[in-house]
């Protein structure tokens, strides 16, 4: 599993208990705090996948120097 794998497994458990309505208003607050902290490391792996992307050669792309 990768990291991005592991944050939206996280990320979706942690919709699926906000959603249930069994949590403390000050658990429900943890909760969504830790959601935006998963958040951020996802958009960090996307970013970190993205510019890896653009540094491959697609085929049929060659240098022209």
């Amino acid at each position: 599993m990768t990291e991005l794998d592991d944050l939206i497994t996280r990320l979706e458990r942690a919709a699926e208990q906000l959603r249930s309505g069994e949590l403390s208003p000050d658990a429900a607050a943890g909760l969504v705090e830790d959601c935006a902290g998963l958040a951020s490391q996802a958009s960090v792996e996307l970013e970190r996948r993205a510019r890896e992307a653009g540094r491959e050669t697609l085929p049929g792309q060659d240098s022209l120097l």
